[in-house]
């Protein structure tokens, strides 16, 4: 039997890049699943049998409504984010509001609001960033807003023992994704970047979203029960050796 058979998990961004690989997999794991996003359509071709949610993840009015109506949970996959590039001194204030809202308002809200909906004993992972970990050029905003990400994890794991309930975070490098589509396609150069990107690891190449979804699907299953509290590297070894 799969890990995931007959959980009930709530995934958000489930409309494109990893949340959509993610829902997809764990679906075929057996699992029971809420998709949430800003764009039925999207979540609808993402799995048209799933149940939909239109969601701001980042309107705490909206998410607190959802959760009143939410059925108990035994898992959450909070893969919804935004990237918006620049430097301290070049990102507007704006920006940074914007890469917070996004990449960490938004999980912060799902667990302040649905974490009373998690039955015991379940799972959450976050999507967080490897440059959540280790700084480069031109993302500041997203890498701060990302860091703030693996240390919920960390709180929420602390919070949610007595319950046992676990909560890791994922620290994905370059994957490739609509998101990584859409910078490439603003760059100036985007075969060198493209390049550049898939260098920055050992294993030279970016990960898929598939390698992503099935290291989260083994953190939401009972697998993985004594893990919890971690940020998990997952980005061909660039965060071991740069």
């Amino acid at each position: 039997m799969s890990g995931l058979q007959g959980k009930r998990i709530l995934v958000t961004g489930a409309g494109s890049g990893i949340g959509r690989v993610a829902a997809r997999l764990f679906r075929d794991r057996g699992a029971d699943l809420v998709l949430a996003g800003r764009r039925v359509a999207a979540l609808q071709e993402t799995l048209p049998d799933a149940e939909h949610v239109s969601l701001d993840q980042a309107d705490e009015a909206a998410v607190a409504a959802f959760a009143l109506a939410c059925a108990p949970l035994d898992g959450m996959f909070l893969a919804a984010g935004e990237l918006r590039t620049g430097s301290v001194e070049t990102t507007q204030v704006s920006d940074f509001d914007a890469m917070i809202r996004a990449n960490l308002r938004g999980p912060w809200l799902m667990a302040h609001h649905l974490g009373p909906k998690l039955k015991e004993g379940a799972s959450v992972v976050l999507v967080g960033s490897n440059i959540g970990i280790r700084a480069i050029p031109d993302s500041a905003a997203y890498s701060v807003a990302k860091a703030g990400v693996h240390m919920l994890a960390k709180v929420l794991a602390l919070e949610w023992a007595p319950r046992r309930i676990r909560c890791n975070a994922l620290a994905p490098g370059p994957v490739q994704s609509p998101m990584v589509d859409a910078r490439l396609a603003a760059s100036a150069d985007p075969v060198g970047d493209l390049a550049r990107l898939s260098g920055v690891n050992p294993l030279k190449r970016l990960g898929t979203g598939a390698e992503v979804a099935a290291l989260a699907a083994h953190l939401l299953s009972d697998e993985s029960a004594w893990t919890t509290g971690s940020v998990i590297t997952i980005d061909g070894g660039a965060d071991a050796v740069y």
